[in-house]
């Protein structure tokens, strides 16, 4: 038990001091579930072990989870990952309102604090709600000279409800992140602060443009795109965004591809990005493990 627990401190101690880049991906699993709950059915095997298969391919330091079942789900999936030597000795869960799916954090390094939210309110037409999968917020030392802050979100989605309009309350949602977001940044506007997730919006949506900022303090939506070779300007105006492969989300009853799932980071934090082991993960039969891909940033571990 003695030298179990010395390896294991000289493991901590070497990836603290030794850590030159680190790596983040968002992912949405898509209902993990071991079992049924409700109408959601349990994610079949096929499916669990392409989820296996991308983050093996993706071996991030910092892993964020969007749609774990219970933490049953989490465990069985950190023990698939460990047998394909991806070992995450540190987790963070969520638990909202939302009895069904969970946010989850997986880390290589450690989670020194845990500030998430269960229970964030608004306000919509004279009426208290929930967001409704809470908000996830953990700092992560990266090593002795790098840590920051991570928000994991899932924000509602576009299904109807019949309690009130799905886009006005994913608007809030997003308006009650962007508060937790300016609290931190207000205390220290240096802040290496990373906001990721499944925010079930566009760009160019009213709540996408709000968590950004439309006053300071805002973030930097860093929009990782396929790694498939594309390297040309935009053809009608170089002024303009590049014609890149972007999309992280598909939806079969429309025939549609967007861009749901985003990394954002503070002006402190983005200073880091290293945009050449950014991107959103390519693999065949991506749509096995989801209905969304990952999507990966990488950084500097030291502040620049």
């Amino acid at each position: 038990m003695f030298w179990r627990w010395m390896f294991t401190l000289i493991g901590t101690v070497w990836v603290l001091h030794g850590t030159e880049t680190f790596t983040v991906v968002t992912y949405n699993v898509e209902n993990y579930f071991l079992e049924d709950f409700g109408s959601r059915k349990a994610k079949s095997e096929t499916s669990r072990l392409k989820v296996v298969e991308f983050l093996r391919a993706i071996d991030a330091d910092v892993i964020a989870l969007q749609e774990m079942g219970r933490r049953a789900a989490l465990a069985e999936l950190r023990l698939r990952l460990k047998a394909k030597g991806l070992d995450y000795p540190h987790e963070a869960w969520v638990v909202g309102p939302d009895p069904a799916i969970h946010l989850a954090v997986l880390s290589r390094f450690p989670i020194i604090k845990d500030r998430s939210h269960q229970h964030v309110s608004y306000l919509l037409d004279r009426k208290r709600f929930q967001v409704s999968r809470g908000i996830g917020e953990v700092e992560v030392q990266v090593n002795s000279r790098y840590r920051f802050v991570l928000f994991n979100v899932h924000l509602k989605s576009k299904r109807p409800v019949g309690f009130a309009d799905q886009a006005a309350m994913r608007l809030e949602e997003a308006r009650a992140l962007r508060r937790l977001v300016v609290k931190r940044l207000n205390a220290n506007p240096d802040e290496n602060l990373l906001v990721v997730g499944d925010l079930n919006d566009t760009p160019n949506a009213d709540p996408i443009k709000d968590l950004i900022g439309r006053r300071a303090p805002r973030l930097v939506d860093l929009r990782p795109v396929e790694q498939n070779g594309d390297q040309a300007p935009n053809p009608a105006n170089q002024n303009y965004g590049p014609r890149r492969v972007a999309w992280t989300h598909f939806y079969w009853a429309k025939d549609e591809y967007t861009r749901l799932d985003y990394q954002m980071a503070s002006k402190g934090m983005v200073k880091e990005l290293d945009r050449s082991g950014s991107r959103v993960q390519v693999m065949a039969d991506w749509g096995t493990a989801s209905d969304h891909r990952p999507v990966v940033a990488r950084f500097f571990a030291e502040d620049r």
